[in-house]
Parts: C-alpha cells; structure tokens; sequence
C-alpha cells in the first residue's frame, strides 16, 4: 500500500493578504484524508509545521518581506519533507501562499539527479528583488529553486540550485511581468501559457509535458496554485487572474498525471478560505488530489 505524507504548511508571510494560513485547515475540512483512505492510500496527517503569527518585517537592504521568517520557516519544511522522502513516503504539502514551495523543493530535490517540476499556475513565480514590483516572496519560489534570488533563500538547506531550467514546464501562465518574461527566454523555460492552452487543448499539453518530463527526469513535482484556475472555478486565491484553466481542464490534467505515474511529490498552495464561496477552492483542489492520485469516473 502507497503512503501518502500530509504536511500542512500554514504560511501566510511571502504575501500580504491574511487568510491564506487556513489553507490546509480548509482542504482537510473539504475531506481531503476520507477521499485519499478511499483511493486505499495509508495516509500519515504529520500536522502543520509550526508558524505562529509573526510581525509583517520589510528587509530594508532588499525590499523583500518577511525575508528571514520565510527563510527559517522554509528550512522548516524542507527537514521535514526530506525526512518524509528517506522514509519512502509520497510527501503531499498544503499551503499556504506559494513561498512554501521554496522549502518543498529544498526537502524534495536532494533525493533526485534530475527533478523535473510541473508549476501549474498563473503565474510564473520567476521574480527577484529587482524584478519585483511588490517585495511579495510567493512572487519568487520558481526563481530561488532555479539558484536566482537571495542568497538567505537559494541556499536553504546546503545546496543551490535545486533544479535545472530545461527540468521545468510551467502550466497555465498568463500574468508574467517583464523580468520573468526575460529569465523564460534566457533559460529556456518550457511555458504552455494560456494561448498554448486554448489553441492545442488540454490533452495535447499534458501529452508534451509528460513526454518532455518523462525523456529527462527521475522524479517529478507538482507545484499546484489554484490561481492556476480561473476564477470562476476557485475563487478562493490572494491573486486571481481572469481568463484561467477550468475545472474540467484541470480535471483531465490530473488524471493523465496519475496515468502516467510520473509524480513523486506535490503541493498545493494559495487556497484562501475568506476570498472563498462556501470552501469552494479547498473542494477543488481535494477533487484535483482525488485525481492525480487515481480516482476515477468509472
């Protein structure tokens, strides 16, 4: 029997909007364990990693907030997803804003030569802090595992970098500022964004992507921000951006994920219970875990 590690990462300090702490509360509260006992998955709820409610800090010298919280917290989670991992369990992470990926990538990528990563997303969380127009670190996790960002931040856990630009696929995009625009192009980045998603269709996407993956990679996570969504379907996010992927879309991406068993971690970040309509987004994202661990239709 597959055992799946539930680690509940309730940070809300790589952004400014409060709410985003009860993430993980909100998605168990959405039966996220019932649903993965009943794909028959021994299930260890590890709790959450302990943030308390800290003072908002703006690091003077680099415009970044929260700078030494989100690196201590981060080293937090990645020890304890790297315990996880050593012990051969599938390390699954609530959020929490998207900074807690910084963490999930330290404790996840020193167990693989070459860890590909699907960031599904609106964004593609590729800024520094002389690219940001905000300061704001859930802007920057993509960024800080590529080795590119402060040095507090890139260096979490004794390594830098945690993967490689060509191991990357970002999904869904369609909010880039001008310097991730600019590190895409420079590094390569494999990016499907929104027009990518309209003109070939979801299936053709996941089918490259998998495929890309799969011919370079040992392992693979999945980074998913259910801004990534379009609104209408998970209005519970800190920045949504209209014009997204659907449920059904979503849906159908998970579940060629779990056909092709291709990955070995995930998280999934930025559901906010005060944005949300009666615990929408969390309901979304535990039917999205039913699928990329299995479930199905018929």
């Amino acid at each position: 029997m597959k055992k799946i590690s539930v680690i509940g990462m309730p940070m809300d300090l790589g952004q400014l909007r409060r709410g985003v702490d009860m993430g993980p509360s909100a998605m168990r509260y959405a039966g996220m364990i019932e649903k993965l006992k009943k794909l028959k998955y021994q299930i260890d709820d590890l709790g959450d990693i302990p943030i308390g409610r800290p003072e908002v800090v703006i690091c003077k010298d680099t415009n970044l907030r929260n700078l030494e919280l989100v690196a201590e917290k981060s080293e937090l989670l990645a020890e304890k997803v790297n315990e996880v991992v050593s012990l051969g369990a599938f390390p699954l992470i609530l959020g929490g804003d998207h900074s807690i990926a910084i963490g999930t990538l330290a404790g996840v990528a020193k167990h693989y030569q070459n860890l590909g990563v699907i960031w599904y997303d609106a964004h593609g969380d590729l800024n520094t802090a002389e690219t940001s127009p905000s300061g704001n670190i859930h802007g920057m996790p993509l960024a800080i595992s590529l080795g590119i960002g402060h040095p507090m931040l890139t260096g979490l856990s004794g390594y830098s970098p945690k993967i490689k630009p060509e191991n990357v696929v970002i999904i869904g995009a369609r909010a880039l500022d001008d310097g991730e625009k600019e590190l895409i192009r420079q590094k390569g980045i494999k990016v499907y964004t929104m027009h990518e998603i309209d003109r070939l269709g979801m299936t053709k996407v996941m089918e490259e992507t998998i495929e890309y993956l799969k011919a370079k990679t040992d392992g693979v996570h999945l980074s998913l921000d259910l801004d990534g969504l379009d609104p209408n379907d998970a209005p519970g996010v800190g920045t949504p951006v209209i014009g997204g992927i659907s449920y059904r879309e979503s849906n159908l991406a998970m579940e060629m994920l779990a056909e092709a068993d291709i990955i070995t971690s995930a998280e999934f970040v930025e559901v906010n219970p005060i944005l949300d309509e009666r615990n929408k987004t969390a309901t979304v994202a535990v039917a999205l875990m039913g699928s990329l661990f299995g479930e199905k239709l018929l």
